[in-house]
Order: C-alpha cells, then structure tokens, then sequence
C-alpha cells in the first residue's frame, strides 16, 4: 500500500479481508468472523482498537489503520482476546506497527507447514445414521439415498 492511499470504512474492511485471505490468516476457534465488516470496524473503534479516521468526508483511513487491523488479524489467529489485543497494540506508532505486521507474517511462514486452517464450521454438513453414530460431509457433499441406506443396514448388524 502506498502511504498517501486513503480508505473509507468499506474499502478499509475489503483492503483487510483481502490481506488476510491472500495470506490465510483467520481468527483462531471461530472467535470472530472469517471478514471484517463496517460494523465490526465501528465496534473495533469504539474499544479502542482502531483509531479515528485522520480526516472527515468518508476516506480518512490511511495505512496505520489498515496496519491495526492486520496487527489485530494477526493477534487474533493467535487465539488472544480483544481484551488482550487491546493492550498489546494501544498507541502502537506506524513503525511499531510495521513490525508487528512483518513478524506476523514470518512466523505465519516458518509455522505454514504445521499448522492448518480452521475449517469453517459452516462448510460441514452432518447426517445422523442412528442413535450412535452420524455421517460427516464437507462442502453439503453426501452420498445418494441408497448408499445411506446401506450404510444404516450396516450398522445395525454390527452393532
């Protein structure tokens, strides 16, 4: 991002979404939404985690802002609280800022190969087969009627 660019609330959110999907980081244990919205940005505001626009006429959103609520990405995909989060990055300079951005993301690259994304609860489609056991699906994806069928009839005789 060049430092003279500007953001409105809505482009600042999108700008973040962004970064964040490029690079795979995601709040830890579903605490937060997969994208920011306006309205977490606002509520982001009111505690104390994003700064004030610098200027009025809806674009005053410059790089700090983008780099708080990256910082604040990052801090989340750690599993830490907003409480906490706060406490780390409150009056944190642009430099300051930078640098939490650029350790993110080099300890994001030396853990890549242990660690694996959540996996969205929403993405999981569960089928129950009996008292005792169900059926996982990823992405809605389930077998036709009869090989459910089949499956339950298994079931039943070994159980």
């Amino acid at each position: 991002m060049a430092p003279s660019t500007t953001y409105s609330l809505a482009e600042l959110a999108v700008a973040v979404n962004d970064w964040c999907r490029e690079r795979s980081v995601l709040p830890a244990n579903g605490q937060a939404a997969e994208d920011l919205s306006e309205r977490s940005l606002r509520f982001y505001r009111t505690i104390g985690l994003l700064d004030s626009p610098d200027s009025g006429g809806g674009r005053g959103y410059g790089e700090k802002h983008l780099l708080q609520l990256i910082a604040l990405r990052l801090l989340q995909g750690r599993g830490l609280p907003l409480r906490r989060i706060r406490e780390l990055l409150q009056s944190r300079s642009l430099d300051e800022l930078r640098r939490i951005r650029d350790e993110g993301l080099a300890e994001l690259e030396t853990s890549s190969a242990a660690w694996a994304p959540p996996i969205s609860p929403s993405t999981w489609q569960m089928v129950p087969l009996n008292q005792d056991f169900l059926l996982l699906s990823r992405n809605a994806i389930l077998p036709p009627p009869e090989t459910l069928t089949a499956i339950r009839r298994l079931l039943e005789i070994n159980h």
